[in-house]
């Protein structure tokens, strides 16, 4: 009745809502009587006494066989208030702040991607720039594996994958496994293709190989009938090599 004329009409449309909502909380309260109890109201003075030495001792909640998962994770829900997350280069910083306003600040490596968990080890390609002067494929795979390294995959390296890696970093071959890779016909070991070393000996390459057979020269052969690559020492090159056969050439006479 104390609202203006002027104002009747805006009067009557908030006293029906207002008349609405109460009929809402009386609904709403009529509902609550008709649910049972929670729990947490019917508990003894003994219980609650209990929940409270229990969180006097929240690791020991926390750990013991008879909390689940989603337990602890409820814990954990309601200890931290809120948690932090910070990049640095290859670091993540972590900061947990609790309800307490205590803050726990932890440092973790960051996760690596798919193809870094496949990513050789640097110090593997270290090892191999440096032996692959003077050990073939097959040698260094060897090397690396008794060394205890492993691949990318998580395998034992093998000549090919050595092989591979060379490739990918541009590695050179001192000692390949076929003579028509290395030029010179001497690899970084020291050792000969037989070709060479028949040059070098005076001799042919049937004469070699007879006398790689009959032990007189040491030789290396990573498969059976494959290449030889002969070891050749000062002493043993003096005391094998043949002399040089001239060619006869005729003399022609002219006549008076």
């Amino acid at each position: 009745m104390a609202v203006d004329p002027d104002n009747r009409l805006v009067a009557r449309s908030l006293e029906r809502d207002w008349n609405e909502k109460l009929a809402e909380v009386e609904r709403l309260e009529r509902e609550d009587a008709t649910l049972p109890k929670p729990m947490a109201l019917l508990l003894t003075a003994e219980q609650r006494e209990q929940i409270r030495q229990l969180a006097d001792d929240l690791p020991a909640v926390f750990h013991a066989e008879t909390t689940t998962s989603v337990e602890r994770k409820q814990l954990l829900r309601f200890l931290i208030k809120d948690v932090c997350l910070a990049r640095r280069g290859e670091l993540i910083t972590t900061a947990i702040r609790w309800q307490t306003e205590a803050l726990t600040q932890l440092t973790i490596p960051r996760l690596k991607r798919c193809w870094e968990l496949r990513q050789t080890d640097p110090n593997v390609i270290t090892q191999i720039r440096e032996w692959a002067t003077v050990h073939t494929d097959t040698s260094i795979a060897q090397l690396l594996n008794e060394a205890g390294y492993s691949s990318g995959t998580g395998g034992l390296f093998t000549a090919k994958k050595v092989q591979s890696l060379r490739f990918t970093y541009q590695i050179a071959m001192g000692c390949p496994q076929g003579p028509a890779a290395c030029s010179t016909g001497q690899r970084g070991d020291g050792r000969y293709s037989a070709r060479a070393a028949a040059h070098l000996l005076n001799v042919n390459i049937s004469t070699i190989a007879a006398w790689c057979q009959a032990g007189h020269l040491e030789y290396v052969q990573t498969a059976p009938h494959g290449p030889r690559w002969i070891t050749l020492t000062p002493e043993l090159i003096a005391q094998l090599r043949k002399p040089v056969q001239k060619r006869w050439t005729p003399h022609h006479t002219s006549k008076p």
